[in-house]
């Protein structure tokens, strides 16, 4: 008698717990994040009674902390409970409401953001596309808002940063932040040694990338007029439903890189697009670049081609603005 278990047999039986320990988990979260507002909404309630008193609100927390400890645990200190009140503040009048996608620490994280335009869009995105704490935490350490909305800026769109892409220019950040990469910013390398970076990490450069990308391939071969032509990364939005070609530069970005981009574009759109599908987007991703130069070598009306910097760092905000304005 073969007594060895089957493999397939306890493949599925560790599916079917860790998808239960899942679903646990999922409604421990959703009951913990409503339980906190509620709690929140009866302090402040509290509070409001007593209000003529100075020390009302510090008074109750105190003794609600110590009551609760000695029931319950841990979890209920005084400035846990600070934290909970300022939840149900925060969210009581949100844009968004509370969602039992997102967890008690996704919630710490997002009532770090004081504006709430901004907080609203971490907190719509976290939930849409279902952002682990570290990413969520990622994404704000790295300013994907403050990104979109300079680039909007800079290219004359309206300044609301919406969550359904419908315009290209809704996706593009200048620059990008690829700090994931772990190459060192004043470090000698190769264009193909980036590019490898890349794809050696290509779930990370698809977040930053933002929504919809799909990754087609790499050195892309294309051959036109008897010469052969390489695109370095080439990707397919299915929100927008274009192909998105990037060309990779560690130098200074010079004339010649954008009307290179300008010839891919335009086989793309010629020989490759279909007529149901949008003109192809081109973004060439430098080290360094000069605005000027992009603009008197592009046509006015461009809406295909873009150059970005990209920085192997998380800036600070501050900081960030300071290169844009550069």
């Amino acid at each position: 008698m073969d007594t060895k278990l089957d493999n397939l047999f306890f493949e599925n039986i560790r599916l079917l717990l860790r998808k239960a320990q899942d679903t646990l988990l999922k409604q421990v979260n959703s009951v913990m994040v409503y339980t906190y507002f509620e709690l929140g909404k009866q302090i402040v309630e509290q509070e409001q009674k007593g209000k003529s008193y100075a020390d009302y609100g510090t008074f109750i927390l105190s003794e609600l902390s110590e009551r609760l400890t000695i029931e319950f645990g841990k979890g209920y200190s005084k400035r846990n409970l600070e934290l909970i009140r300022k939840f149900y503040i925060i969210f009581k009048n949100a844009k968004s409401p509370i969602s039992q996608n997102l967890s008690w620490t996704h919630y710490i994280h997002l009532m770090r953001i004081e504006d709430e335009d901004e907080r609203a869009y971490y907190q719509k995105e976290a939930e849409q596309n279902t952002w682990s704490v570290r990413t969520l935490e990622r994404q704000i350490n790295s300013a994907v808002y403050h990104r979109l909305m300079i680039s909007k800026n800079a290219n004359n769109q309206d300044r609301s940063v919406e969550t359904n892409v419908t315009n290209p220019l809704e996706t593009l950040k200048d620059p990008y932040i690829l700090e994931f990469l772990n190459l060192k910013e004043q470090s000698n390398y190769s264009e193909t040694q980036l590019e490898q970076a890349i794809i050696d990490r290509l779930e990370h450069f698809l977040l930053e990338l933002g929504k919809g990308f799909t990754f087609v391939g790499r050195q892309v071969r294309f051959t036109f007029d008897e010469e052969h032509f390489r695109v370095d990364l080439v990707f397919y939005n299915r929100l927008l439903r274009c192909f998105v070609l990037i060309d990779l530069k560690i130098g200074k970005l010079k004339h010649q890189d954008l009307g290179q981009m300008q010839m891919y574009v335009n086989y793309y759109d010629r020989f490759v697009k279909t007529e149901d599908e949008l003109p192809t987007i081109g973004i060439i991703l430098c080290k360094d670049k000069k605005d000027a130069m992009v603009e008197i070598t592009l046509p006015k009306d461009n809406k295909q081609i873009f150059a970005s910097k990209y920085l192997l760092y998380l800036p600070k905000v501050e900081e960030l603005k300071k290169i844009i304005e550069e």
